[in-house]
């Protein structure tokens, strides 16, 4: 049986495909400036966790975040729905986040999704899973 696990970042799930959609019609794609501080903001949250920092996951996140995982109970099959918040992220990441994850495999592959507005979404993959962000 296929699991699958998402994890949901920053503030609200979004789901989005894996290329960049296309613009709506009327909608100017983000300045380079835009691009870069949305691309900044998920750098803070992935080498957050990676380097322990507490200080710069919190700036990375929303104090309102939804973060969600569907996972399987290994006793009886049956998925549940994992939560989390801003606190509880910010003090696992202090707690030392991904610290234990070796230099080499601390990926940080992140692709801007979208922009409309004043809203984004991204993708950030990291080792072992995938955070949507918004």
């Amino acid at each position: 049986m296929a699991r699958i696990a998402l994890r949901l970042g920053l503030v609200v799930a979004a789901l989005a495909s894996a290329a960049p959609a296309a613009p709506a019609r009327g909608q100017t794609p983000p300045s380079a400036a835009d691009s870069a501080a949305i691309r900044a903001a998920a750098l803070d949250y992935v080498e957050g966790w990676y380097a322990g920092d507490a200080a710069r996951m919190a700036r990375a996140v929303h104090p309102e975040l939804a973060k969600r995982i569907v996972r399987e109970n290994p006793e009886n099959g049956r998925s549940r729905l994992d939560q989390m918040g801003a606190m509880s992220l910010v003090e696992g990441t202090g707690r030392g986040g991904g610290r234990d994850t070796p230099a080499a495999q601390r990926q940080r592959d992140v692709v801007v999704l979208d922009v409309f507005e004043n809203a984004a979404s991204a993708r950030a993959t990291m080792s072992g899973w995938v955070d949507y962000m918004r």
